[in-house]
């Protein structure tokens, strides 16, 4: 068994393990023994320990938040597998890895250093469960999040939820010039989707128009290079949406989104820099084959709604 001294003072009737200076010649000084059984690690190294786990955690949860703690991605479910045990307490977020709506709330719970709060389950949605549908989410579309014994739905919603409702760095500014302008930027970008896509499919002309509207709004503001200036949710909404759009244009369309456009080109090589991004995204070919096997597959309406 080990022993160890702690040292107390009395001073003026109360006991105390530290004392200012100035009054230490007004207190006794005593000596005690600590026994600790069965361990021959004095309480200074004990505290150190204590330290150095709560360091880890907190040094952790940083790299988890900048993206640099890279997670093994579990396999996507299908027809054939077995639900998780639904409303335990855990919190889900139920993902494809290669939709990009999906993609939006798996960046914005990377970013905040979530990997440990919420758990990713990803669907195969060509071969989907029919338990999805029926005991989560009875829409039947990913993203979803599973949090407190309700399931939510819809990515713009999902991502605000995310921030507003966990810890980690806020993704939302707080100026209200910004925060006016980041709602504007949201809510355009059903628009600015839906634009690049009928250009895409033949039906307009109407992409350089949305490339150049994301052009001027990203020298809105001088204090970076995002659209808010600081990294926000504005950029994780638009993100997988240009990841995929710029490599199918440039290689079906033959129409390169960032020629004449700087500001563009700067944001696409900022996002391409951040790690808790990085780890979201897929291979620019595998993408653009994902593309080229929609749009011959399926039709118009259809085309839509599976991007």
């Amino acid at each position: 068994m080990a022993l160890k001294s702690q040292v107390s003072y009395s001073c003026s009737n109360n006991t105390t393990n530290s004392v200012p200076f100035h009054l230490s010649s007004f207190c006794k000084k005593a000596v005690t023994q600590i026994r600790f059984p069965n361990t021959t690690i004095s309480p200074p190294k004990l505290q150190l320990q204590a330290l150095g786990k709560a360091r880890a955690k907190v040094l952790l949860s940083a790299k988890m938040a900048a993206g640099t703690v890279n997670e093994v991605l579990p396999p996507p479910l299908d027809s054939s597998s077995e639900p998780p045990p639904v409303f335990d307490g855990t919190t889900r977020l139920y993902i494809s890895y290669t939709c990009p709506y999906a993609q939006r709330v798996w960046i914005t719970r990377n970013c905040k250093g979530l990997q440990d709060k919420i758990k990713l389950v990803p669907i195969d949605l060509q071969n989907r469960p029919a338990w999805y549908k029926e005991k989560v989410y009875s829409a039947n579309k990913v993203p979803s999040l599973e949090h407190n014994n309700e399931v939510k739905g819809e990515s713009l919603d999902l991502i605000k939820y995310i921030d507003s409702h966990f810890e980690g760095p806020s993704l939302f500014p707080h100026d209200p010039d910004k925060k006016e302008f980041a709602e504007e930027l949201l809510s355009y970008t059903d628009t600015f989707n839906k634009a690049v896509i009928s250009s895409f499919k033949g039906d307009g002309n109407e992409a350089g128009a949305a490339f150049d509207y994301i052009e001027t709004a990203l020298s809105k503001f001088g204090d970076g290079p995002f659209f808010l200036g600081q990294f926000s949710l504005v950029d994780i909404a638009y993100a997988p949406f240009i990841e995929r759009f710029q490599p199918f244009s440039l290689e079906v369309k033959k129409y390169d989104i960032i020629a004449g456009r700087p500001n563009l080109a700067a944001w696409i090589k900022e996002m391409d820099k951040n790690d808790a991004y990085k780890q979201t995204r897929r291979e620019p070919k595998e993408l653009v084959e994902i593309y080229k096997k929609r749009f011959s597959v399926f039709p118009p309406s259809l085309y839509t709604a599976q991007l």
